[in-house]
């Protein structure tokens, strides 16, 4: 997904969907060079979302040792 930099406001930034909505999103998730006009490219990092979930399912899995 693309979202556009429309403005920054205090502590946070407000984008434009691609269904030209706008919203508001914290400015520290925001790369700090990033400037008004900017497009950011939003997507799922599905390596890191599997070495989470591999991750999470082994502390459960030593919770449950102990």
């Amino acid at each position: 997904m693309k979202i556009i930099i429309d403005r920054f406001q205090d502590d946070f930034v407000v984008v434009e969907l691609p269904n030209k909505s706008i919203m508001s999103i914290p400015k520290a998730i925001i790369p700090e060079d990033a400037k008004e006009g900017d497009v950011l490219i939003v997507q799922v990092d599905r390596k890191g979302t599997k070495k989470k979930k591999q991750e999470i399912e082994k502390l459960i899995e030593d919770v449950w040792k102990k």
